[in-house]
């Protein structure tokens, strides 16, 4: 995808309209030298004045070891240096976005509708990620005992989100409340058996 930084700075070093420029880098995925060899061989610019050559025409020359396409390699490599450049602070900058979406975010735990804990969605995944055998535990043993837990913020707190939250929770109560009722009837039953055992033994 060509952005208007791309197309902006093509313009500037080729000295031609927006349109070309981005013709010109969708043509190349956004390569700024290649687009630039190829403006240079459809004759749109000229070569620079220096001497050197965007494309390979030096080595085409029968070779003569002039040093433009020496020149030209060392100009390859600072705009591949210069693109991982853009690249890593491209990377830091998305980072930074997704650590200032989980300040602004929290996780809230609840339990009979007062509010327990609430931290940072950023602390909650720094937790999942460092201590992943205590927290996760933690979080589904809080269900079978009523916790609730909630998001709340400007990205995350959304009704389909808690929603579903909600809905975890209950099946976890209601998963609990099984079992419990199977463990009672069983000792119930155990009772009622012993009982009878007794009884008949009574008789005797």
């Amino acid at each position: 995808m060509v952005n208007f930084e791309q197309v902006q700075k093509l313009r500037d070093r080729a000295n031609i309209s927006y349109e070309e420029a981005k013709k010109a880098l969708e043509e190349t995925n956004g390569d700024l030298l290649q687009a630039m060899i190829n403006l240079e061989k459809q004759y749109k610019i000229k070569a620079p004045e220096a001497g050197g050559y965007y494309n390979s025409q030096g080595e085409q020359q029968g070779g003569k070891g002039d040093g433009r396409g020496h020149r030209r390699e060392k100009k390859s490599a600072a705009e591949k240096d210069s693109s991982f450049k853009e690249q890593v602070s491209a990377f830091f900058k998305w980072c930074g976005k997704i650590i200032h979406k989980g300040n602004i975010n929290n996780f809230e735990v609840l339990k009979e509708d007062r509010r327990i804990l609430m931290l940072p969605v950023t602390a909650l995944v720094l937790l999942i990620l460092f201590a992943f055998w205590l927290v996760v535990p933690l979080i589904i043993i809080g269900l079978f005992f009523g916790y609730r837990y909630h998001f709340l913020g400007p990205d995350l707190e959304k009704p389909e989100v808690n929603r579903v939250m909600d809905s975890v929770a209950d099946a976890s109560v209601r998963a609990k409340d099984s079992v419990v009722n199977a463990v009672d009837n069983l000792a119930k039953e155990a009772n009622t058996n012993k009982g009878e055992a007794s009884g008949a033994n009574s008789d005797h």
